[in-house]
């Protein structure tokens, strides 16, 4: 399985970005899909989470509300669309991939990463 994250830039505070993630080989199975995110010297963490055949996902607290996980008609595409976005979201934002459809907020439990996409927010 190949992850391949793109969309980030530099954006002003109350900005919207959609970050892509595009999945690669590894065959039908069920994956879940997340989202992370490192901030400079802090720990990686989790954004967001779905299943690849959809269902329900699962939000950070600080994400509910404002970002919002989906796939792509594409259906090898994962989206991740932020709002209202705030130079506390800065970060390198990676997408994972989880083999049997796990969505945990636990970045252990993810297989599969992909290179990062860096997001900056300014105020």
């Amino acid at each position: 399985v190949q992850l391949q994250a793109s969309g980030g830039g530099s954006v002003q505070a109350g900005d919207s970005l959609r970050l892509s993630c595009e999945r690669s080989g590894g065959g039908p199975h069920n994956y879940g899909m997340g989202w992370f995110r490192q901030a400079p010297g802090k720990e990686r963490e989790f954004v967001a989470a779905m299943g690849w055949s959809g269902g329900s996902s699962h939000y950070a607290n600080y994400a509910r509300g404002r970002f919002t996980i989906a796939r792509g008609n594409a259906k090898n595409t994962v989206y991740l669309q932020m709002s209202s976005l705030k130079p506390e979201d800065t970060a390198v934002y990676y997408c994972a991939a989880g083999r049997g459809g796990t969505t945990t907020p636990s970045a252990r439990m993810y297989d599969y990463w992909g290179q990062g996409t860096l997001v900056t927010v300014s105020s």
